[in-house]
């Protein structure tokens, strides 16, 4: 097996056990990723020098018995929107090009003081603001299993990235599948945290509204779920929970009630019938799963993303119509056509007074009965109606003015509104080769029965397996 295929997990084992040095690690990396970059486009910044230092002072201090950390030696990746102390932090934006952060984002900190490595940081959709990985300062980002196809977003770069080996793992944030998306286009494994369980802070752009910030969750890109695991202890330290056969499985099927195309529907049959044969499993709807792609909708449209458009126009009149129109016709606006018209789309849909004191009130009502209801259930779901599309066409799915997020966006939205951790495992493939995945959601503080039933799909399906680019 390959460096490219170990997860962070081995490399970290075999740093320590001397049976491959950082370096050795860091270089392997560092030659895989100058191969696949001019056909991913994932990577926007590197800081490779600096890493093989790091790299070599790891292994100088391996040999003097100072080994220390979780993470020990092992080279990662990191979604831009983290700051990393020296590097850039633009979100897509061309007038933060040279916005240098002076110090790294809390999980950045954490994961450095565990030792591991940042290779560099990978792309995302301008501000975030886009399930489509594209924007004005660095282009976008291929799917490397058909370059002619979205890796999702935002945390599209880090998708591509540990989906062709170019790390041992990644990590990204989600607010509306940002992490789900990239991890189910890209056939890799994803761990969204849940609410307020991972600090934000050097998260760019920072979500300041306590409805969005509910909805925000952080965690690792990765190989296994092992590394998820992992991670999110190194980020959240979560309690332990119940053993997994004390659960009862949700997997809404035969009441799906969103579509999913044949070979999506089909493969979730093949995992409702395997998991049957060793878990009780109940075929139902859970609480709020129809209202929630519309309170996020809502959600994200609270202030018509007045913030949004403050960071994305900075000294200049905010006029998103007018940029879509330069854009469209001539394509002279600094801003991505994406994010211009997101912004429309959130002063179209921005909730009354009255609409947002009955989310509020729902809000407040659903978190007592999804408490209660997450005491001993996990959740099984889709995290799209298909695979991979091409390019703009999941862009169009989702800012449809036709509303057709209300059809497309019910199975990630449900974790982001109402704050639960999610892990997306890859189960199979469709006819067209591309990976497909499926979420297991649970409340707050059962993140390790999560896991547990992750490592039993990943045993028994496809798991994670690297894309030849």
């Amino acid at each position: 097996m390959s460096i490219l295929d170990f997860d962070a997990t081995t490399v970290a084992r075999k740093v320590r056990n001397r049976e491959l040095s950082s370096l050795e690690a860091t270089e392997a990396y560092i030659t895989h990723l100058k191969k696949i970059q001019p056909h991913l486009n994932c990577l926007v910044e590197e800081r490779f020098d600096q890493a093989r230092e790091e790299a070599r002072q790891a292994d100088e201090q391996l040999k003097l018995g100072n080994a220390r950390g979780q993470l020990f030696g092992v080279p990662i990746s990191i979604k831009e929107s983290f700051d990393v102390k020296g590097m850039r932090t633009t979100s897509g934006l061309s007038h933060r090009r040279d916005h240098i952060a002076d110090q790294d984002a809390t999980i950045v900190a954490q994961l450095r003081r565990e030792g591991a490595i940042i290779l560099g940081k990978t792309n995302t959709p301008s501000l975030c603001f886009c399930q489509e990985t594209e924007n004005k300062c660095f282009g976008r980002t291929n799917n490397p299993w058909d370059v002619t196809r979205t890796a999702g977003g935002s945390s599209g770069g880090e998708g591509a990235l540990i989906a062709a080996g170019g790390a041992a793992v990644g990590v990204g944030s989600d607010v509306g599948g940002s992490i789900r998306f990239p991890c189910h286009f890209n056939g890799v494994i994803g761990f969204k945290s849940g609410r307020g369980q991972v600090s934000q802070a050097g998260s760019f752009p920072p979500i300041r509204i306590p409805l969005q910030e509910r909805m925000l969750g952080m965690g690792a890109i990765a190989k296994s779920v092992r590394d998820a695991r992992l991670i999110h202890s190194i980020l959240a330290s979560p309690p332990p929970s119940d053993s997994l056969d004390s659960f009862e499985i949700v997997f809404p099927l035969h009441d799906q009630h969103y579509p999913l195309q044949e070979e999506t529907a089909s493969l979730m049959k093949q995992v409702v019938q395997t998991m049957d044969r060793r878990f009780s499993l109940t075929d139902q709807e859970p609480p709020y799963y129809r209202e929630s792609a519309q309170l996020w909708q809502w959600i994200m449209s609270i202030d018509g993303a007045h913030d949004t458009a403050t960071i994305a126009f900075d000294d200049k009149p905010i006029r998103p119509i007018w940029e879509f129109a330069k854009e469209i016709l001539g394509k002279k606006s600094d801003l991505h056509r994406y994010l211009s018209w997101a912004l429309i789309g959130a002063r179209l849909f921005k909730p009354s007074q009255k609409r947002l004191a009955a989310i509020q009130q729902t809000l407040t009502a659903g978190d007592q009965e999804l408490n209660s209801y997450f005491n001993r259930r996990l959740l099984i779901l889709p995290v799209y109606h298909r695979t991979a599309l091409p390019h703009g066409q999941l862009y169009r799915e989702i800012f449809s003015m036709r509303k057709t997020y209300q059809t497309y966006m019910p199975f990630v939205a449900y974790a982001n509104v109402w704050g639960l951790p999610s892990l997306v495992i890859p189960v199979g493939e469709g006819e067209d080769g591309l990976p497909a995945a499926i979420q297991v959601i649970g409340g707050n503080g059962n993140e390790e029965t999560i896991f547990q039933l992750g490592e039993w799909l990943e045993q028994k399906f496809r798991g994670y397996v690297r894309a030849e680019v």
